[in-house]
């Protein structure tokens, strides 16, 4: 059994996945960031005239709360759109940077696939058209 599981382990598809896997998780917290600290200030206050989507709730329990770590810690239950939002940006940054890198792939993938292919052979030259020109007419 142990054997076998060396086997499975030291398989090319599951290493490649497991990288893919701790690749992926740092990608989504550096998306994170560029989101959180990057975009969300800057869509606050330039689109949305400084209102923040980071404390943007609705308390269920009649309450106001400023913050939404503050809601969380009285136990209330809260409607957290402002963290909806956040995920659909990241969700929207991270399709767009995966749909660039598919795209790239699949360009580099044809040029391989063109440059694969050998060139068709050269037509015949004027002088083999000549030949088989003459060759016909003497066969006619």
């Amino acid at each position: 059994m142990l054997k076998e599981f060396r086997e499975f382990i030291n398989r090319g598809n599951v290493m490649d996945l497991a990288v893919g896997v701790i690749i992926g998780a740092a990608f989504g917290k550096i998306v994170d960031s560029i989101v959180g600290d990057v975009l969300m200030p800057i869509i606050s206050k330039v689109i949305l005239r400084g209102v923040s989507f980071e404390n943007a709730m609705i308390s269920l329990d009649g309450n106001e709360y400023t913050t939404l770590e503050e809601a969380k810690k009285a136990g209330a239950a809260v409607i957290a759109y402002g963290n909806f939002i956040q995920v659909v940006i990241n969700f929207v940054i991270i399709a767009f940077v995966l749909f660039l890198i598919v795209k790239g792939m699949n360009k580099m993938k044809k040029n391989e696939e063109a440059a694969a292919v050998p060139p068709p052979p050269p037509g015949p030259t004027n002088e083999e058209k000549l030949l088989m020109e003459i060759r016909d007419a003497l066969k006619k």
